[in-house]
């Protein structure tokens, strides 16, 4: 039987074997473990990352981060500025020419080893993680499971880049060439802090770029700083990586500075939809390459076919692992007629059972969200919803600092919580006829980020998975899912560009066409 800190990071890796119905599960158990309970250190004096050198804003000014669920300041952050921004550029743009020369085996040295690096301190980076993010034990260790491995994959990167030797017409040697875009402006957000402020890095750095971080002013520390000291260990010389942090509210002057200066090439941005509108705008002024991964709505079908079982603790992790606050989280489950009402029986009562409080308790599976602005969103848009005709199923109220999973259904697409993606533990139950209409409900939606599908014929899933508009189907899975290796994004109002693998090549890599010429050119004139 697994203890109970086990299971959220146990239904994580777990895979299946779709080779026979009913569908069943196999289970990877993890070699480690964490102590019974998160214990963290007193409040943390940091400091940004400019060229090497940790350095103070302008003036020392400072600004406190908090941890969601007790309140307490964990850490004391520079409240950076445009012209620190500025002076990153310069240093990142300064360290570039040596830095896109280096031999892909240096490269890969430093990132095996800081891979080395992070994996000797899991211990406390979970708690940092428990206490900046608010997030659970199971989903501390999953990006402690996770970045390691993207840190080993990055390793490779620096290798992959090839070029081809192209006909010509012209009687020249003609080829096609990959070099490293330049200065690459990185904006991270909170809410799976290690993970995706560590891959907003990685492959810019491996395929030979230098990178100016800008991390969430909710997640500073764990989701940037802690960067530069991972890296810092693993010795990758100075100004191929810079950290600008700033205070609440002060993100505009910043992002404004990446976007606007000649020496950034690219800028890649995790985070809402409206915040990457703006930015792609804004990009789009100054002809700037952007890779966007934006928000999603993200649907989960449960076919007639399904192993209830299965679906229903499929649907309870995609829902509420780190209290949905995920770009995958599962928002719409979609669900056929003939299993509904035993379904839904199933998943309210799991639902219900979910344990929500301290986050640092192993077996506590809904932690705080992440900060009162985001509860007071959470709780309107289901009181909306209410009040326009849903029917509540479980959970639907605040509990401290933290929102009970819940379910709805009869959501009206009025509500916005039938629209928009809301980052909470929320999901909407919905009933369809037959598996045609369940995949016109999941394209229902402005956003294509994620999507899953569960059934006892994974060939018939497959046929369906075809007809999706999402960058990510999961066909017996949940929506929550990604490897380093496979290429991340989405389509629609989810974003364009891909993370991840062979794919980051061409996003942070310049297809240059070189010719060389073994005889004169005849002129005309």
């Amino acid at each position: 039987m697994d203890d109970p800190w086990t299971l959220p990071l146990r239904l994580a890796v777990q895979r299946h074997d779709v080779r026979e119905p009913p569908y069943r599960k196999r289970v990877l158990h993890q070699p480690y473990r964490l102590p019974a309970v998160l214990t963290g250190s007193a409040a943390r004096e940091c400091r940004q990352l400019i060229g090497g050198e940790w350095v103070e804003a302008p003036g020392g000014a400072t600004f406190e981060d908090a941890d969601p669920f007790t309140g307490a300041v964990v850490a004391t952050v520079p409240a950076g500025t445009r012209e620190d921004a500025r002076r990153a550029i310069e240093a990142a743009a300064e360290a570039f020419p040596n830095w896109s020369q280096t031999a892909p085996a240096e490269r890969q040295a430093i990132f095996l080893k800081a891979a080395d690096v992070l994996d000797a301190r899991r211990d406390d980076v979970a708690s940092w993680l428990t206490r900046e993010t608010g997030c659970t034990v199971g989903w501390a260790m999953f990006q402690l499971q996770f970045v390691p491995g993207l840190f080993r994959q990055a390793a490779a990167l620096g290798y992959m880049p090839t070029g081809e030797i192209l006909p010509s017409d012209s009687g020249a040697f003609a080829m096609g060439i990959r070099r490293p875009v330049g200065v690459v402006g990185a904006i991270a957000p909170w809410n799976a802090a290690l993970i995706l402020s560590a891959r907003s890095i990685a492959a810019p750095i491996a395929l030979g770029n230098t990178v100016v971080l800008k991390p969430s002013e909710l997640s500073p520390y764990v989701g940037g700083l802690l960067w530069g000291e991972i890296f810092g260990d693993a010795g990758l010389p100075a100004g191929v990586l810079n950290i600008v942090t700033h205070a609440p509210g002060e993100a505009g002057p910043i992002g404004d500075e990446l976007v606007e200066s000649p020496h950034v090439r690219c800028i890649n941005f995790t985070g809402s939809t409206q915040t990457g509108r703006r930015l792609a705008e804004a990009a789009g002024r100054n002809l700037k390459r952007l890779v966007l991964e934006l928000g999603g709505h993200n649907p989960l079908i449960v076919l007639a076919d399904a192993d209830l079982d299965y679906a229903v603790d499929a649907s309870a992790f995609g829902a509420f692992l780190h209290q949905g606050q995920i770009c995958m989280s599962t928002r719409r489950i979609i669900v056929e007629r003939s299993i509904a009402d035993s379904f839904v029986e199933r998943l309210t009562a799991k639902t219900r059972g979910l344990k929500v409080g301290d986050p640092r308790e192993p077996d506590t599976i809904i932690g705080p969200l992440i900060n009162e602005s985001a509860l007071e969103v959470v709780k309107g848009r289901v009181d909306d919803a209410l009040s326009k005709g849903a029917k509540l199923l479980a959970g639907g109220k605040a509990v401290g600092p933290c929102f009970q999973p819940t379910l709805l259904t009869d959501v009206p697409e009025a509500s916005e919580l039938g629209r928009v993606e809301t980052f909470g533990p929320v999901a909407t139950i919905e009933i369809v006829d037959s598996a045609e209409e369940a995949i016109g409900r999941a394209n229902a939606t402005s956003y294509g980020l994620s999507s899953g599908i569960i059934t006892s014929d994974p060939d018939r899933g497959l046929e369906l998975a075809q007809q999706i508009d999402a960058g990510v189907v999961h066909v017996n899975d949940q929506t929550v899912g990604d490897e380093p290796q496979m290429p991340f994004g989405g389509v629609k109002e989810s974003g364009w560009g891909r993370f991840g693998g062979s794919a980051a090549i061409n996003e942070f890599t310049e297809l240059r066409w070189v010719t060389v010429r073994r005889a004169p050119h005849p002129f005309p004139f």
